[in-house]
């Protein structure tokens, strides 16, 4: 967890909700009113965003206290009690959206990554996420998706060298991007590994000719293709699938032998968790 980046989130998420005040609880709950709310859960899934919820609750206020019954990654279902937390009123409704709205897509991102790895049970393939993530939201969506049992791919255009189709076309084709690439990052001193796109056997050869990459993204292949492009690759290189990969087909897909598949709906497009933070009288 990262706690730096977390803060940074929780401060800024905060202010956009809060902006001067609360001024809904601070106009009709009485100041030092002490409150309990319960996590309610209202759906069937996979729990995610609890160690974040304790973050949020400690930064709007450190005396509120946590009592925890389900933790990240645990299944739940309907009426399912995930926490309950006490302190004063005000201060718990100040959190409650935020809460709930990071939860509630975690928790969706959780299940729908433990419904995909489910599927490739018995396979040596693993599920990646993308880049496809809400701007601002990416760290913890990725959370998410380990929470569910994927696996992340890069976090930015920082942390790898992804050479994709629009890259090879700028470049000049298949050899000339790898080439820049490793040029690159010897004048940088950088080191980062490399993967590249390809969209047929022809440019997979092209990159088996000029080597200098340690994945390789095989992208709208059909299954034929993919399993005679896993065979000429033969485990010299990671391989990676993409592209028309649904629910539906993802099985098919890891069964041609691919080590991974990226899924970009697993945080473009998610169901959210339904939870509600429900006050409890005392």
């Amino acid at each position: 967890m990262n706690k730096e980046l977390l803060h940074q989130f929780i401060v800024s998420a905060l202010s956009e909700d809060v902006g001067d005040g609360d001024h809904t609880s601070l106009a009709t709950i009485p100041a030092g009113k002490q409150g309990k709310a319960k996590l309610l859960v209202k759906d069937n899934g996979i729990l995610a965003g609890v160690e974040l919820a304790r973050e949020i609750f400690a930064v709007v206020d450190p005396a509120l206290t946590l009592e925890v019954y389900l933790n990240d990654g645990d299944k739940v279902k309907y009426g399912d009690v995930a926490f309950e937390v006490t302190g004063d009123a005000r201060s718990i409704l100040t959190a409650e959206r935020l809460v709930l709205n990071c939860m509630q897509r975690m928790s969706g991102i959780a299940t729908k990554t433990h419904d995909i790895v489910k599927l490739l049970a018995g396979t040596n393939t693993k599920v990646l996420d993308t880049r496809k993530t809400t701007p601002g939201l990416r760290y913890l969506e990725k959370w998410a998706v380990r929470i569910g049992g994927g696996t992340n791919h890069r976090f930015g255009l920082y942390d790898m060298i992804l050479i994709k189709d629009n890259h090879v076309d700028y470049s000049g084709g298949i050899r000339q991007a790898i080439e820049n690439a490793k040029v690159y990052l010897k004048e940088t001193n950088k080191d980062l590994a490399i993967e590249i796109e390809v969209r047929n056997i022809e440019e997979l050869e092209q990159v088996i000719q000029t080597g200098g990459v340690q994945r390789i993204l095989i992208d709208n292949f059909n299954f034929d293709d993919l399993r005679q492009a896993v065979k000429i690759i033969e485990g010299r290189y990671i391989t990676e699938a993409s592209g028309g990969i649904t629910i539906d087909n993802i099985r098919d897909y890891a069964d041609c032998g691919v080590d991974y598949i990226s899924v970009g709906a697993l945080t473009h497009s998610v169901k959210s968790l339904d939870l509600s933070l429900k006050a409890v009288k005392l």
